[in-house]
């Protein structure tokens, strides 16, 4: 049973930091996408960035030179560290990843920017 799960969420005041992190578990013989959504109250999910097994990534204009996704390959791991928070970053964050051909998301992390 492959899992993926997401942890590192919580408070912070703008302009602050947060470190996300997403550990695969599991079977897993492929690994290749890996990435991270957000979805705020009354919105739908959206992108926020991805790593691929190459590591390219790619970011949302609303994240880039904010966010930096890194992914750590032994430890089937991705992180986003997120610098320079928003109020309009917060959201429930979401880990997503292509593990054997199949699609799975983790269960969500909250992060709420506020002072």
């Amino acid at each position: 049973q492959v899992q993926l799960v997401e942890s590192g969420g919580g408070l912070v005041q703008p302009g602050g930091s947060l470190r996300l992190s997403c550990a695969a578990s599991g079977s897993i013989f492929s690994l290749n996408y890996m990435g991270w959504y957000r979805q705020a109250p009354g919105k739908e999910r959206e992108l926020v960035a991805v790593i691929f097994s190459g590591g390219r990534t790619n970011y949302a204009d609303s994240v880039k030179g904010r966010f930096t996704i890194s992914r750590d390959n032994a430890k089937n791991t991705v992180y986003l560290q997120m610098n320079s928070l928003k109020p309009e970053d917060t959201a429930d964050y979401y880990c997503n990843s292509v593990i054997n051909g199949g699609n799975y998301w983790g269960r969500g992390t909250q992060v709420t920017v506020s002072s």
